[in-house]
């Protein structure tokens, strides 16, 4: 009776999981490596959203000192921009207010977004490297989207329209965004085709053409190319063995 009882404790115990350790389960999942790839990135979105957090603790202590800088522009140039009149500014003043409040929702929306965003390409196994230019796509462009809304805020008044303001930087606004909306694109391709069974290899050809615009809106952005630029071609490496 007392084999027959260990013969089935041995067989019950045989059936249990393998217990792993905290630690031990997340190394499995995300290599150093990884992390170290997406740390630019993160670090770029954090900074986003600290932007966006500064920008609302100013509004909080003192939402009268953005207001004043904002009409002290406009009555600069009142009679060089505005004809003379003063009435003419007032709307300018009131949409360049709420552009320094877009740049407020704008930094902490997308720069947690992008955070997000980089922790999927982690869970997803994503080559390094891939994960890497895609992570600077995410946080770069966050943070220099929400800068523009500021900016642009900023300038308007002694431009005399927001729409001038938007216009003259365009050269940062359209890259931050284009780079955002590529590298998320890129995010839902490889998520989309991880979850119906594709490798990782299934999706190089796709990811490689969204990573290649998104290099060319940084670099346009930064006026950089060549070896001081991110260079995506290089970016589609094999994943070092674990």
């Amino acid at each position: 009776m007392q084999s027959a009882s260990l013969s089935v404790d041995a067989r019950s115990e045989d059936l249990l999981p393998a217990r792993v350790s905290a630690p031990h389960a997340v190394e499995s999942v995300i290599s150093a490596t990884s992390v170290r790839a997406a740390m630019p990135g993160l670090a770029l979105a954090v900074f986003a959203v600290l932007f966006g957090f500064l920008m609302g603790g100013i509004f909080g202590l003192n939402e009268a000192l953005i207001k004043d800088r904002l009409s002290a522009s406009a009555a600069a140039v009142t009679s060089t921009v505005y004809g003379g009149d003063a009435a003419k500014a007032q709307p300018v003043v009131a949409k360049s207010w709420e552009y320094m409040q877009r740049a407020h929702l704008h930094g902490g929306a997308m720069g947690t977004a992008a955070i997000g965003l980089i922790g999927v390409l982690l869970l997803l196994g994503t080559a390094p490297r891939t994960l890497r230019v895609l992570g600077i796509a995410l946080g770069l462009g966050a943070l220099g989207y929400a800068v523009f809304w500021m900016w642009a805020g900023f300038i308007a008044p002694g431009l005399g329209s927001t729409g001038a303001a938007k216009e003259s930087l365009r050269w940062l606004a359209m890259p931050s965004s284009g780079a955002v909306m590529l590298a998320t694109a890129a995010v839902a391709v490889l998520a989309v085709r991880r979850m119906f069974g594709g490798s990782e290899a299934g999706g190089r050809e796709a990811g490689q053409k969204t990573a290649l615009l998104a290099e060319k809106l940084v670099s346009r952005a930064t006026g950089r190319s060549g070896p001081g630029a991110i260079r995506t071609r290089d970016l589609w490496l094999r994943r070092p063995a674990r």
